[in-house]
């Protein structure tokens, strides 16, 4: 297996994409298929499962001639990727016979310019032996889905999570209410329906649910993986938020509601 990325804002959002994983789980499963990268786990507490599909199109080159998965520590995953400069190609590498996964940083000479104190950088890190079996999301209907911009909602949790641990959503035909409290006050946002991307709702209906904050904060602490969030709930199922990488690509995070 073998592929490449030249372009440096998808370098940008796979560093990214990185940085929410390794704050679910410190092991991370790569499933390199014929026509995509897929990537999927979930948290010790089994409270956040993320489903990651990256199109082969997506990458500068995707070489593949059969499906192989890898075990990874995320945190080194992230660390050697944030490693990426400027004008660098990563280049990624494996095949079954190794007990490591090959990752290259090379100068890309039609981006250099002669700039000094620039090298091709070389690493390794260990294949990890841990068994994991895929999970099946099932497709749900939910009864809202709304969209709006990345950076609103990653400012949004970083003001409310300084109040409480509980995000306490409600929505209905009129729009959204977030809330949160705890000892140092309480928070409260209001979203109307003319300042979202998208809103669709059942007719007639009101939700009325509770997540997690600090996971819900968790993912989105990064804007760097699309310019919008797509968001869906319904009574007594998880959160669903998408962010769409384009060219079939895209990353989505389940977060169970609150009992």
């Amino acid at each position: 297996m073998k592929l490449t990325l030249n372009i440096k804002h998808k370098i940008d959002v796979l560093v990214a994409i990185f940085q929410l994983l390794k704050n679910c789980s410190n092991v991370i499963k790569l499933e390199f298929n014929m026509d995509k990268l897929f990537i999927q786990g979930m948290d010790k507490s089994h409270v956040c499962l993320f489903n990651i599909n990256i199109s082969s199109k997506w990458f500068t080159t995707y070489e593949t001639s059969e499906t192989i998965s890898v075990v990874i520590d995320s945190n080194s995953f992230h660390t050697i990727l944030s490693r990426s400069q400027e004008n660098n190609t990563l280049v990624l590498m494996f095949d079954n016979s190794q007990e490591h996964v090959d990752i290259h940083l090379l100068i890309n000479p039609e981006k250099n310019d002669n700039q000094k104190n620039e090298f091709n950088r070389y690493f390794q890190i260990p294949i990890l032996d841990l068994e994991q079996d895929a999970l099946t999301v099932p497709e749900i209907e939910y009864d809202a889905d709304f969209s709006l911009k990345t950076k609103q909602l990653c400012e949004l949790t970083s003001q409310l999570i300084l109040f409480g641990e509980i995000l306490e959503i409600s929505c209905s035909e009129d729009g959204i209410h977030l809330n949160t409290s705890g000892e140092h006050g309480k928070m409260t946002v209001t979203i109307p329906i003319d300042d979202l991307n998208e809103f669709t709702i059942s007719e007639g209906e009101t939700l009325e649910l509770s997540y997690s904050l600090n996971y819900i904060h968790k993912m989105c602490l990064t804007t760097k993986l699309s310019k919008d969030i797509d968001i869906s709930i319904s009574n007594d199922y998880p959160i669903r938020m998408k962010y769409d990488l384009g060219e079939e690509s895209y990353v989505v995070f389940f977060v169970a509601p609150k009992m």
